[in-house]
């Protein structure tokens, strides 16, 4: 585990991210970062002795960017920028997105291009070191100038006002900073602006995702292989041959998990040769060309993410030149697409996974399993109203993986007249990401269910393993009983990476 993350403006990963944002690991500034830091604050500080007219500096912001501000205004501008923006409105972040926020917005001024002091950096950094976030409500960003709402919320708390909550307890945000050794800080020129101005708040839940995806991505082949056992299925779909021929690299990823999953079956020994099928459903055999674009997905975001996140965002950026060049570097479209690609894939897992267990519940379709997984059918439901739950998840999830990235509504008096609305990618991502959770929380639990009526045959290596946690977690349905409570225990589980474990070649 890291005991520290540097921050250098050029080098955060997304296991540095996990590990701050989940972890609290602690953050400091490399010495190069400070000096560079410096050399542009300079910068600015002498275009505001000069009085040259530069955006966000001595001239208002937007579509007020032609309106000057003298210079005995400029502190009032600042400070009026992050009240006027901190509009958001909506559910809040999770501390773990607020935590990967600051991180990602320590970093970027770290990086040296915003013009601002090193001060900010620090303050953030210490805030995270003492456990301390804002309320910071999840909408109200089209992620154009950046995430300018979420993040106007989080400046608030720098210049203490506001609220901030450690450890359950929450505080006026001066009181709060105070008591943790902190000082509110007094916004110079351009300071504010560079608070606000950043992809920073989208691509903290994006970076988030991505770790549940992979979490995901794995609990789904460990359910599908224990579903394939219950179900009498065959592995021969699995055969690295069928795979090489086609070239896909996640498919040859999921085929090989697939394969260590069920390896040494007894199960599959049982009816290899007097069984009449020639082949199974797609749900099963399918697997691999299904399951293994999502990783295909998950690199490609990865690699989107890992980008941005050693990004400089602001506008205008500051050069050690001396030249403040206005562009468009805090525009979210590049992150808002691979979110939106990403709830697409992980869609998919909620739609095969929910048809294996339409597949084990089936009385037509479960190979000679009970009804509805229950010895007592009539009397007890057993599993019916899990399949009708899995069933509403997954056309959710249809429904949110409408890309955000296509919508676009001028804002600012038409100034930022093409914005991707990257916020909105993100928390639907989130909400793609639980609802595939639950999904596949019900199929473990009822592939779990099918197994059992299978005993004494043993399944794979690695199925008999997941098999084994699914029972610590949750009893064999012996009769109905409320489902609710083990579908989240088996969620949580899911969630923690506690049911499945690291294919060769990944963690």
């Amino acid at each position: 585990m890291l005991n520290e993350v540097v921050l250098d403006g050029s080098s955060l990963t997304l296991d540095q991210v996990v590990a701050v944002a989940c972890d609290r690991v602690q953050v400091s500034l490399a010495d190069s970062a400070r000096q560079r830091v410096g050399l542009t604050r300079g910068i600015v500080e002498g275009l505001v002795a000069n009085r040259a007219v530069a955006y966000g500096v001595t001239t208002g912001f937007g579509k007020l960017s032609d309106i000057a501000i003298p210079p005995e205004r400029l502190a009032e501008l600042q400070v009026n920028l992050v009240r006027s923006h901190a509009a958001g409105v909506g559910d809040l972040l999770p501390e773990r997105e607020v935590r990967a926020m600051m991180l990602l917005r320590a970093n970027v001024v770290t990086k040296g291009y915003s013009g601002a002091r090193v001060d900010l950096a620090e303050l953030l950094t210490g805030m995270l070191n003492a456990g301390l976030y804002p309320p910071i409500p999840e909408q109200g960003s089209v992620g154009a100038s950046g995430d300018l709402a979420p993040l106007a919320h989080l400046a608030l708390s720098l210049i203490g006002e506001g609220t901030l909550s450690r450890d359950g307890a929450s505080g006026p945000a001066a009181d709060m900073l105070r008591h943790a050794g902190l000082a509110p800080i007094e916004l110079g020129p351009k300071e504010g602006l560079t608070l606000i101005n950043g992809t920073q708040a989208h691509t903290a839940i994006g970076s988030l995702a991505l770790l549940d995806a992979h979490r995901l991505w794995r609990a789904a082949h460990v359910a599908g292989a224990m579903s394939l056992e219950a179900l009498l299925g065959t592995p021969v779909a699995f055969d690295a041959r069928i795979q090489d021929v086609r070239g896909q690299l996640g498919q040859a990823a999921s085929a090989a998990y697939l394969r260590e999953l069920l390896a040494d079956s007894e199960i599959r020994e049982s009816h290899r040769e007097n069984d009449p099928r020639v082949q199974d459903a797609y749900a099963l055999r399918c697997m691999p060309q299904v399951h293994g674009p999502v990783l295909d997905a998950m690199d490609f975001a990865a690699s989107v993410i890992g980008r941005e996140l050693n990004a400089a965002t602001d506008n205008p950026l500051v050069f050690e030149s001396g030249d403040l060049l206005s562009g468009g570097n805090f525009h979210g479209q590049s992150v808002a697409m691979a979110l939106d690609f990403l709830a697409i894939a992980l869609t998919n897992l909620a739609t095969i996974s929910e048809r294996r267990i339409d597949r084990l519940v089936h009385p037509d379709l479960n190979q000679g399993l009970p009804p509805f997984l229950s010895r007592d059918a009539g009397v007890n439901s057993g599993f019916m109203m899990a399949q009708v739950t899995a069933a509403s998840l997954a056309s959710e999830c249809k429904v949110l993986s409408h890309p955000a990235s296509v919508d676009t509504i001028p804002t600012d008096g038409s100034k930022e007249d093409v914005v991707p609305m990257a916020m909105a990618a993100a928390w639907k991502l989130r909400r793609v990401v639980r609802n595939v959770r639950y999904v596949l929380a019900i199929e473990l639990m009822c592939a779990a269910q099918g197994l059992d009526y299978r005993a004494p045959l043993k399944p794979g290596r690695g199925v008999a393993r997941a098999h084994a946690g699914v029972r610590r977690l949750v009893a064999p349905l012996e009769r109905d009983r409320v489902l609710s409570g083990d579908i989240e225990r088996l969620a949580a589980a899911i969630q923690h990476d506690e049911l499945s474990f690291s294919p060769i070649g990944m963690s």
